[in-house]
């Protein structure tokens, strides 16, 4: 698989950590997009439900993708399932303390 550099930043890198003397050129801040954008009126419980269910979800993709590997990548696998567990049961928790109002 072939990775395009932007060659400009490519020489700035070096140049900004290894050549105190270099003109130093203010990087601008990469700005979030607006495809996917959440309404600021959802409150926080729905937020949460959300996270949850798409925490769920992926960790039943990667259990079900568990089951057709083997080896270094099975390993791997499991630990992404353990991490997706850790985050559902995190934000369950939140959920299960959260006092609606």
């Amino acid at each position: 698989m072939e990775v395009s550099i932007d060659q400009s930043a490519a020489d700035r890198a070096p140049n900004y950590y290894l050549n105190p003397g270099a003109t130093k050129t203010q990087i601008p801040p990469r700005s979030c997009g607006t495809f996917f954008t959440i309404d600021a009126a959802v409150d926080d419980e729905t937020l949460l439900v959300e996270v949850y269910e798409s925490l769920s979800t992926a960790r039943k993709m990667v259990n079900d993708l568990v089951e057709l590997t083997d080896g270094p990548r099975r390993h791997t696998m499991l630990v992404l399932h353990r991490s997706l567990v850790m985050g559902e049961l995190a934000v369950n928790r939140i959920l299960d303390n959260h006092k609606p109002g």
